[in-house]
């Protein structure tokens, strides 16, 4: 299963386009690196099998045939996943909802993970300069509250697993996005061996909803021209009816059209079937409320996929750490709506980059 080298996965993602910068063929390999927001090859590896190709999460894998490995087959759903419950939830700490995006509920998992020792230790997406994110490990409650912010830019976190795994830490947690959170699936399926990497210690996969990541060059080089990039605090995308992307700046709100934002966008993105990081225990994203943008950007949707996710968010709900508000009608099959239609996008995708494949191949 999942047979090739990092020849293959050169030719076939990191030239290709498809590469979506999650970290996972690094620090378990010391032939690839990340750099800014790219993964590079340093050195030339002739194994035929390896590490680096398995785990990618942009070479052949079915995810139908995958979920059924992880998940409950009477949760599975052909537009989500798994799901065992649907919420809208969001931090009872008003200064955590302050400094997280949206309402906060990532930040309150993790933090309550990582104090009733379900994880010692976290993985998060921390900031970095310029705008270029940079992988963090936290062991301390209350350092989760200063990573709370979406980054839109990619944040090697697998790389960073890797990393923490080689350490003293017996239980991780990690913010995924759905490519990482497939990636660490992928990792948990292959035959253990004394280079393992250690993903027998991943204990808590928080999975973000996720529609597409910027190009950080393309991304600092549209925003330069709007403001002052180290003035920028945050970032955020309304619903569509807005078309625009909101940057936080010291002086107020910036508003890009999404016509200039869209061009940013990774081209590996574009063949992601994955909205709703579908590979995690429990899954994170902004909420869609009848009130409007204004109230909904304080609440989150959550999906709860394994037991291990339901006992956390069960443990959130007995201890007050997280506020529920009663799901509106109509919510959950609009986003199944929202989910089929990004694995069709993404279908169109690879059918035309096959094409042109085959268009190349054949002159």
């Amino acid at each position: 299963m999942f047979q090739g080298g990092q020849k293959e996965l050169k030719e076939t993602v990191l030239d290709t386009g498809l590469c979506t910068g999650c970290g996972a063929c690094i620090n378990v390999c010391p032939y690839q690196a990340s750099y800014r927001d790219w993964t590079v090859v340093l050195h030339h590896c002739d194994l035929a099998q390896g590490r680096c190709y398995a785990c990618c999460p942009r070479t052949p894998a079915d995810p139908g045939s995958l979920l059924p490995r992880f998940y409950d087959a009477a949760d599975l759903t052909p537009e989500l996943g798994a799901v065992k419950g649907f919420y809208i939830a969001r931090a009872a700490d008003e200064v955590v909802r302050r400094g997280a995006q949206h309402g906060g509920t990532v930040t309150t998992l993790i933090a309550l993970a990582l104090r009733e020792g379900l994880i010692d230790a976290a993985v998060l997406a921390g900031e970095g300069d310029a705008l270029l994110p940079r992988p963090v490990t936290i062991r301390e409650p209350s350092a989760a509250v200063r990573q709370g912010k979406s980054r839109f830019v990619v944040s090697p976190n697998v790389a960073e697993f890797n990393r923490t795994a080689q350490g003293d830490a017996e239980r991780i947690g990690i913010v995924a996005t759905p490519c990482q959170a497939q990636a660490l699936a992928k990792m948990r399926i292959q035959p253990v061996t004394a280079s393992d990497g250690g993903i027998g210690k991943l204990k808590l996969v928080v999975g973000l909803f996720c529609g597409w990541a910027l190009s950080w060059p393309e991304l600092t080089s549209l925003l330069g021209k709007k403001t002052d990039l180290t003035a920028v605090t945050g970032m955020d995308i309304p619903p569509s009816r807005y078309h625009a992307l909101e940057v936080y700046t010291k002086e107020g709100i910036v508003r890009v059209s999404l016509d200039e934002v869209l061009p940013c966008i990774r081209e590996s993105c574009l063949s992601c079937g994955d909205m709703t990081a579908e590979f995690s225990d429990i899954s994170v994203g902004s909420a869609r409320l009848p009130e409007g943008w204004e109230e909904a950007r304080l609440w989150n949707q959550v999906i709860v996929r394994s037991e291990r996710g339901r006992e956390l968010l069960e443990t959130a709900r007995r201890q007050g750490v997280l506020e529920f508000r009663e799901v509106p009608a109509g919510n959950l099959e609009k986003l199944k709506a929202a989910s089929l239609n990004k694995k069709a996008a993404a279908g169109r995708s690879a059918a035309r980059r096959d094409a042109g494949g085959l268009k190349e191949r054949t002159g």
